[in-house]
Parts: structure tokens; sequence; C-alpha cells
């Protein structure tokens, strides 16, 4: 008697392709087996190529390793477009091998794949860092040397320290380390794009906390973004303390 498709489905799950069983279930003539074996099928493509791009956004630290440096940390930031709320910085320092498949810039990831890389982060970093710069130091400073000021507050927050900083799109001066700058590097290193993902989780949390606060703007929804929801909220209700008063929208309403 042939198993069931859903005992089937039960065993393909941990069932390696080594096994003689794959053979049984490829002349299996039922359409449901055969569409488990491409489901399988394309399952597996699909790690493959998540394997591949892990790989190669590891370069940069493979690189920083060769070189014989040992603690390398990624940094990045989220939030220098908002009208509202500071801007967070985050830091990553990972072992010299490790595997977290799915890393990405986190403006790729839905809420929920962020949730689940950042349990794993945080599983597997050996130090996680976060800093931030208020509402008054973006506008005493502007928003590019504030974003610094964040990032150097996240770099501060590792332990152990860093001994090589990968930076996206940014150098900070301040820092006596080594250090590169990597354009677009949330989508070329494994430690800055998980540092986007610790940036980005850790400021929409601050956003919706904020939301309760200040009703009206929708920043539950927006992160204090510049949508038509927020900027109706800023015509009719004014600004409040948490609003970047040097950015143009916000400064219309003063």
């Amino acid at each position: 008697m042939r198993d069931s498709i859903r005992l089937i489905k039960q065993k393909m799950e941990n069932c390696p392709k080594s096994d003689p069983l794959w053979q049984f279930w490829e002349k299996d003539p039922r359409k449901g087996v055969q569409q488990l074996i491409k489901k399988h099928q394309r399952a597996l493509i699909h790690e493959n190529q998540l394997k591949q791009h892990f790989q190669e956004m590891c370069d940069y630290e493979t690189k920083g390793f060769a070189a014989g440096y040992r603690l390398i940390a990624g940094i990045d930031e989220v939030g220098r477009g908002p009208l509202a709320g500071p801007v967070v910085a985050a830091a990553v320092i990972f072992p010299q091998k490790f595997t977290i498949l799915g890393l990405d810039d986190s403006k790729k990831l839905s809420h929920e794949k962020r949730e689940i890389l950042l349990t794993k982060i945080r599983e597997t970093a050996l130090a996680i860092g976060i800093g931030q710069a208020s509402v008054e130091e973006i506008d005493q400073l502007n928003i590019y040397e504030a974003t610094k000021v964040a990032m150097m507050r996240a770099v501060e927050e590792l332990d152990p320290a860093p001994d090589y900083l990968i930076l996206d799109a940014m150098r900070l001066e301040k820092a006596a380390l080594p250090q590169e700058k990597i354009i677009k590097g949330d989508m070329l290193s494994v430690s800055i794009a998980a540092a986007s993902i610790v940036a980005k989780e850790s400021r929409d949390r601050l956003m919706i906390e904020l939301a309760a606060k200040y009703p009206g703007y929708g920043l539950e929804r927006n992160m204090g973004y510049g949508t038509k929801e927020h900027l109706a909220g800023l015509a009719q209700l004014g600004a409040t303390v948490i609003h970047r008063k040097t950015f143009a929208p916000v400064k219309a309403v003063l």
C-alpha cells in the first residue's frame, strides 16, 4: 500500500536527496506527489541561491580577516529622511565563521523577516551596539553630522571593541580605527546588512511608542516619514517636540 500524500510530505522534509525514496517518489504517478517534488526542488534552488548570496556578502569581512583583523564591525543607520524622531545607528560584530541565510538590506525585507533575522543576529553576533542622535542634535548639527554622532555612539557600545570598521557610504573621522566606506554596503556586506536590520527594528519600535504619545500623525505607520497622512497631521496639529524643525515641511508649519 502506498503512503498517503500527507505522509510523503512529512517524510520529504527530512529526507536527504541521496535517499532511494526520492527515486520511488519520482515514479509515483499521483499529481499531488509530483507537485510536492517540484515544490521541494524550488525550495532547494532558493536555498542554494541564499547560500551563494550569503557567501558573496561575506567578501569584505573575509578580506578583513585575511588582513589580520579579528573584530570587524559593520555599521549602518536608519532614519535620515523622516520629519520626526531620532536617527538610529547600529553596529554588529560577527564571529569569523557563521551562517545566517537571508541577510540583506533591511528595506528589502518585511517586518516579519526582519524579526526572524534579528533573533538570529542576536544569537550569533559577538557584539551589538545601538546609538541615537536626537531631534535637537539633528537640528543643531544637520542630519549628516548627526548620523555620524549616532554611528559613533553605536561603535562605543560594542563590547568587545572592534579593530576594523566597515560602513555604508560613510566615514567616521572621529573613530581612531581603520575603516572602509562601502557604497550600498547594506546590500554587499553581511555585517552592514545586519546592522541595518538592528537599526530599523530598533527605530520602528521607538516610533510606535512615540505614536502613542503624539497621535494624529500616523507615526506608527509612517515611522516619521513625510507621508500624506503625516503632512496632513502637521497642517492640522502643527509640529511637536519630536519633529525636526530644520526640515522644510516642518519649518513650514512653525
